[in-house]
């Protein structure tokens, strides 16, 4: 079992590790998917985070083929009261569906519900934030749900520092419930917006915070070394802008600290983010059983003083633009 932690000022309690259902219909097929999800929460990774977009960037799919697989899952195994759930609405479904209007915040989390066969969504994020929508009908159509029994908690990505503190502080004026958990991009390569504009917010209103990309599409694992490692690769868009001095600095710096742990480069970055002070759960994807130990051994492992230090150093600089 892994310790679990309070998800911000909910009573909700997850693991450190939180496992991406972005690759459920992407590249990970629905049996495969099924088996992962069973040894996950074997092994206590039961926080799962997926989103109504996933994966419609995938020739042939149309969104929300990661909830439907999770939900198939959910029909089978009976294991829907073991999880907990995150989802999110806002992003491009296409044909004019996106944004945090009301009345699509209603209908698009009905459509969730459906794909997911459960009767509730733990933590509904706001996958962006839609600036021609005001702050207070969205957390309106939020009450409505919650109130409902619908949503328990919810949660903001992709905002600025500004916008969220609006959003809060909207809230609060409002009486309507809170964003009370944050999603940033955050990782040991990338680490500059978040702590800036973001952290200084979250630790503020004692928020949540589940970071994703938590590997750097893949990088932080070590097997992208070269741009001919990441030809044809599903990710190879997201990876090549770390193929640089700086990325590369950090790799061996990982390299040194998984050596000396005798652990890999993959759980040595995950553990550094999870003992960041403002993170909650990071959030990383397993397409292999094998990658569900990564994510398992760096909950277990407790970098020194002298490591932490050591990477948050070489990784301090920020990424440089890709060529």
């Amino acid at each position: 079992m892994t310790s679990k932690r309070a998800l911000g000022n909910t009573d909700l309690q997850v693991p450190a590790i939180t496992l991406g259902g972005n690759v459920f219909g992407w590249t990970v097929n629905e049996a495969d998917s099924f088996r992962l999800l069973d040894r996950a929460l074997e092994l206590g990774l039961n926080f799962v985070d997926t989103a109504d977009v996933y994966s419609i960037w995938v020739s042939g799919n149309h969104g929300g083929d990661s909830e439907t697989i999770l939900g198939r899952w959910f029909a089978r195994s009976g294991k829907r009261n073991q999880v907990v759930l995150a989802t999110k609405v806002g992003k491009d479904m296409g044909g004019g569906k996106k944004g945090l209007s009301a009345k699509y915040i209603q209908q698009a989390a009905e459509d969730s519900l459906r794909r997911l066969q459960t009767d509730h969504i733990d933590v509904y994020f706001s996958h962006a934030d839609d600036p021609g929508t005001p702050l207070e009908e969205t957390l309106r159509a939020y009450d409505q749900l919650i109130h409902s029994g619908k949503v328990r908690v919810i949660g903001a990505s992709n905002y600025s520092g500004g916008r969220l503190r609006e959003a809060l502080e909207a809230s609060k004026q409002n009486h309507l419930p809170r964003y009370e958990v944050l999603q940033p991009h955050y990782n040991l390569v990338e680490r500059q917006q978040y702590e800036s504009d973001l952290a200084p917010v979250a630790r503020e209103y004692n928020l949540g915070v589940t970071p994703y990309f938590a590997l750097a599409s893949g990088f932080l694992s070590g097997k992208y070394r070269r741009e001919s490692d990441a030809k044809g690769k599903a990710r190879s868009g997201g990876v090549k802008k770390y193929l640089n001095e700086h990325g590369f600095a950090v790799l061996n710096q990982l390299d040194s600290v998984a050596q000396a742990h005798t652990t890999t480069p993959a759980s040595v970055a995950l553990a550094w983010l999870i003992q960041q002070p403002t993170v909650t759960s990071a959030i990383a994807s397993a397409t292999k059983e094998e990658h569900l130990d990564d994510l398992v051994a760096a909950l277990q492992l407790k970098l020194d003083s002298a490591s932490l230090q050591k990477l948050s150093a070489v990784s301090e600089a920020p990424v440089p633009s890709a060529q």
